[in-house]
């Protein structure tokens, strides 16, 4: 299968769809952390998706879009109830915005939006909960809702999954532990990015169960 992992600097869900033999590549502004450097183009994505390699006969497209402004946990810097430094009233929502963070936000709604309207059949995109003017934007909910528990990772990290053209993805190995140790991570330079990643039981679950015979034989 020809598979394209969009927003992925950490390349690990690239590297599980290499194990199983697949032509497979990492795209990201960013150079890539995941020590594979052939399997990755730094660059724009949409460049990517619209080059002569890709806008024919690309099989699966995931994609990791940025999700600083629209995640569900940065509504408290979005909007407010009560008028502060930095936020204007905005009379169609009834809050309090912070018309950077607003138009930033806007932004990456539409840039999702971008990625969900790509010309695959197979797609899927992996963000966080996010917030309900978002949504309004991107227009289409997820899908699937999964957490690193269910694939061998007792942690608690909220991901939902925007599939189209793909079965929902089955838990792999149910284990203990429920901590938010995304939640707690102090903050730092690299915070963000490490936030981001996606868990190797995950990416491998993507692998195996999009990957797989069943998807390669229904490729054509």
């Amino acid at each position: 299968m020809k598979i394209l992992v969009g927003c992925e600097e950490s390349q690990a869900v690239t590297k599980e769809f290499d194990k199983l033999g697949h032509d497979v590549r990492s795209c990201d502004l960013q150079p890539c952390s995941g020590g594979r450097p052939d399997l990755h183009i730094q660059g724009d994505i949409f460049h990517v998706l619209h080059s002569q390699k890709y806008i024919i006969g690309l099989d699966l497209f995931i994609a990791h879009p940025y999700c600083t402004f629209s995640a569900n946990s940065s509504n408290r810097w979005l909007i407010s109830k009560t008028e502060k430094d930095g936020y204007t009233w905005d009379g169609k929502i009834g809050r309090f915005v912070n018309r950077e963070r607003w138009e930033k936000m806007e932004e990456g709604a539409v840039f999702f939006r971008s990625l969900w309207n790509t010309n695959c059949e197979r797609t899927c995109l992996e963000n966080p909960v996010i917030h309900k003017y978002a949504l309004r934007i991107i227009g289409v909910r997820p899908t699937q809702i999964i957490q690193p528990w269910q694939f061998g990772h007792g942690e608690i990290k909220t991901t939902c999954l925007w599939l189209k053209g793909l079965p929902k993805l089955q838990p792999t190995d149910i284990v203990e532990g429920r901590e938010q140790k995304i939640w707690k991570m102090p903050p730092s330079a690299d915070r963000a990015k490490l936030r981001s990643k996606t868990y190797p039981g995950i990416a491998k679950a993507m692998a195996v169960q999009w990957g797989g015979s069943m998807i390669i034989n229904n490729a054509g």
